[in-house]
């Protein structure tokens, strides 16, 4: 797809309604070597942060089937045997055994099997490009393009700008250059926990004052987001089994407790580890 038709093309926004749509129904290294093309947010000892950004349409070096996002899940729980860090092949739509294991212990109708399978559960998450437009924590990032990987809370304020709830309110394309809008990330710790409901849309606004030739240079600059569907960054089942197996210590065991009071192990979990946490407990499960 060239530039002139990613522009004649900006207005078919009922197939990228239709997208937001089907994913929110169907939702459920060391430090040196972090990936550099990733921005977040820096947040001060209080646990709060802002920033700006704007949301990219899909990147032209995916072809025109391409959507200005991705979807992925993984699993990230420890169990008896150590850490279990690992892509879900479900992102592939492909069997995975932590999937296949928490529909049995579900499904067991036991409900401290129930709140293992919960504390093992897929984390959903998303990757886009943006342009960070304010960071003030960071000013050398302002003007670069960006992944951003961000959860289900960040989705839904986009799917609300795209399928607002009241009728004097007007769909907004947040991926589009011309009529899209900046978005102001407001972060702060509640809980315990990262908590973005104070995050917000900006008006309607042309990115680079709609300048075709600036906007077209920027889009040229986007990184592939098919890349991280490609299946070299998944594991096979059966590495991914023998790994489930050696963390839960299933080896020879049956699979699932029959009593209440036998699933006495609950597994660790964290909702919101970032990249450099993923990386430590990357760690300590190969140890």
């Amino acid at each position: 797809m060239d530039f002139s038709s990613l522009k004649r093309n900006r207005n078919s926004f009922d197939k990228l309604t239709k997208a937001v749509e089907s994913t929110t129904t169907n939702a459920e290294g060391s430090k040196k070597d972090k990936d550099e093309r990733f921005w977040q947010p820096e947040v001060d000892k209080a646990g709060n942060g802002m920033a700006v950004i704007r949301f990219l349409p899909a990147p032209s070096v995916d072809g025109d089937d391409g959507l200005p996002w991705v979807r992925l899940f993984d699993h990230g729980f420890q169990g008896p045997g150590g850490w279990y860090i690992e892509n879900s092949l479900t992102t592939l739509n492909q069997k995975d055994p932590v999937s296949e294991y928490n529909s049995v212990l579900w499904n067991s109708g036991i409900e401290a099997n129930k709140e293992i399978a919960r504390k093992q559960k897929r984390r959903l998450f998303y990757i886009a490009n943006i342009l960070v437009v304010s960071d003030p924590k960071n000013p050398e990032n302002e003007g670069q393009i960006k992944l951003y990987k961000f959860g289900k809370k960040i989705f839904d304020k986009i799917s609300e700008a795209m399928n607002p709830e009241f009728e004097d309110e007007t769909p907004l394309n947040p991926f589009d250059f011309w009529e899209g809008a900046n978005f102001k990330l407001k972060i702060r710790q509640v809980e315990g926990y990262r908590n973005y409901d104070k995050s917000e849309f900006d008006s309607v606004s042309s990115l680079l004052d709609g300048d075709d030739a600036k906007l077209e240079a920027l889009w040229k600059k986007e990184h592939s987001l098919k890349e991280f569907l490609d299946p070299k960054h998944f594991k096979s089942y059966d590495v991914l089994k023998a790994r489930l197996d050696k963390v839960l210590g299933l080896d020879g065991v049956a699979p699932v407790k029959t009593k209440a009071e036998d699933a006495s192990f609950v597994p660790k979990t964290s909702p919101d580890l970032d990249d450099e946490e993923l990386d430590y407990f990357k760690s300590l499960a190969e140890d």
